[in-house]
């Protein structure tokens, strides 16, 4: 049996903490920060974890995470 495949896309944005749980950067980062306030600014930099609904389909995508 050959080994799986990890989604290359999906190993890119996720990242897995010592624990298992999932990081992955703010959604809304990326552009259009003029109509932002300061305090949304700031609280999208760095990194959060993914909600645990998410977390099995991320499994599914990186099998070796």
């Amino acid at each position: 049996m050959p080994k799986m495949k990890s989604n290359k896309s999906a190993a890119k944005r996720f990242k897995f903490t010592a624990k298992g749980k999932v990081k992955m950067e703010h959604a809304y980062a990326g552009h259009l920060f003029s109509s932002k306030s300061p305090s949304k600014k700031r609280k999208l930099r760095g990194t959060t974890v993914a909600n645990n609904s998410d977390v099995k389909k991320v499994r599914a995508l990186l099998p070796y995470g």
